[in-house]
């Protein structure tokens, strides 16, 4: 099989692993010690894709990795409901904490804990069958999950530099905002992103927030409801892995369709159905419904409307035993109804996926990735903060005590800014071929010996 590591850094990284640990045992009918009491051979058929089977037989450890530099957040994951199912040598935490500061988590605590976090990654790989790549969640504004989630990327990208490395990175609203140093925190983790992560599903508060209380009708949403969402993304992006499937799609498959160039690897998850409990008999679930949701903006996790960019590529991971004739007939009808909205160089660029297996609660669902080029909106954002802080060098006296350099800062800055251009360019090819006819039709002049001849071809 083909299993994949799964690394939870920082507070907000082990808090939505664990709602994500949560879902996927419900999925596979594993209780909170481990144990399997479902009668499905299908829930066991790939199990060994997120879990280890121990030596006792009927019991199955996640294969994860619980990360923090300080006890307090793993403290409650042990104490948690599904505590008893991890393994205990796999939680790996220092004592002091990173205070909110990336350097903190990259340079100096981070450093002096990331070798034993690297100790128990090696030996989870090892004992798989066939490593397909790691998963990391962590959020980018805080200290914890972007300075040593960043830092861990790094070190496994040295030592598996064939596996793919996909991130769940929860990044700080533009609107919403729990700590003043953010921008620096999240440009620095965007900088090491840019080079060293395969897939990056970006997610954001905001957008979290807006679902629960406009969609879902939630009057008081908890950080328990947003974290359901962001499980509910990562178990949809690889159900195909899990459970048999019709048309099966994995990490490195994702990955290859996916980016078009290196750096653009940031994509906007959603999901569907998503609708309020009192309205939910008002629709009906059906491949057009779940279609006409996953494009729709409201559904999108990121505070960005995608009609403002265009798709590069996008893809749609269906669950349930559907028709596939259906399925690619309602997909192409999206795409030609929107197709000012997808890059008209990149032919058949949305990528289909069907698992025959629902989700737990659900008839059917569908679970939407899209690399558009309005993710750059919130970057920017982001950057002109940043730009600013860093003008007056306001807080950069924290960096500094920790060893970091201006010139790193700097150097961040410029490389997400680079970002935009990198976007804008997918025009490209679009407008080489306008200029294309632009020569031929010069060429065609007669009369002007300025504009014919071989002058045009040049």
């Amino acid at each position: 099989m083909r299993e994949i590591v799964y690394i939870q850094a920082g507070q907000c990284g082990n808090q939505i692993g664990t709602k994500f640990w949560e879902m996927l045992s419900d999925e596979h009918n594993i209780d909170c010690t481990g144990n399997y009491y479902g009668d499905s051979h299908l829930q066991l058929q790939r199990i060994e894709v997120y879990y280890d089977e121990a030596a006792g037989g009927n019991k199955y450890v996640p294969w994860a990795i619980m990360v923090d530099l300080e006890p307090g957040t793993l403290d409650s994951v042990r104490s948690g409901r599904f505590g008893q199912s991890f393994r205990p040598d796999n939680f790996t935490y220092g004592q002091i904490g990173s205070g909110n500061n990336w350097a903190k988590g990259h340079y100096t605590e981070g450093a002096e804990m990331v070798e034993s976090v690297l100790d128990v990654v090696r030996r989870e790989s090892e004992r798989c069958d066939c490593l397909q790549g790691f998963q990391l969640a962590h959020s980018l504004g805080g200290g914890t999950g972007s300075g040593i989630g960043t830092l861990i990327l790094n070190k496994i990208l040295e030592e598996y530099p064939d596996h793919i490395m996909n991130t769940f990175s929860v990044m700080p609203s533009p609107k919403v905002s729990d700590t003043v140093i953010e921008p620096y925190n999240v440009i620095l983790s965007l900088h090491q992103l840019v080079g060293n992560a395969n897939e990056t599903f970006c997610i954001d508060n905001e957008a979290l927030y807006d679902i629960c209380s406009h969609t879902l009708k939630l009057p008081t949403p908890t950080y328990g409801d947003l974290n359901h969402l962001v499980s509910a993304i990562m178990s949809g992006v690889t159900t195909c892995l899990c459970f048999p499937g019709q048309l099966n799609a994995d990490l490195r498959k994702l990955a290859t369709n996916f980016v078009p160039f290196p750096r653009l690897h940031f994509f906007m998850p959603g999901f569907a159905p998503l609708t309020s409990h009192a309205s939910q008999q008002y629709h009906a679930l059906s491949v057009p419904e779940l279609t006409h949701q996953m494009f729709d903006a409201k559904n999108m996790m990121v505070s960005c409307d995608p009609h403002h960019g265009r798709y590069l590529t996008a893809a749609a991971i269906f669950r349930d035993r559907m028709s596939m004739k259906e399925v690619d007939e309602q997909m192409l009808n999206m795409q030609n109804k929107n197709s000012s909205y997808f890059a008209d160089w990149i032919p058949n660029n949305v990528k289909t996926a069907v698992c025959d297996i629902p989700p737990r609660g659900l008839m059917m669902s569908a679970t939407f990735i899209g690399n558009n080029t309005a993710i750059q909106e919130p970057f920017k954002q982001l950057s002109q903060q940043f730009r600013t802080m860093l003008q007056r060098k306001a807080f950069l006296h924290w960096y500094m005590a920790e060893g970091m350099d201006e010139m790193e800062f700097t150097e961040a800055e410029s490389n997400i800014d680079d970002l935009p251009p990198a976007f804008s360019n997918a025009r490209l090819p679009t407008l080489f071929n306008h200029a294309i006819l632009t020569c031929q039709s010069l060429r065609a002049t007669k009369g002007n010996p300025d504009l014919g001849g071989n002058d045009a071809e040049k």
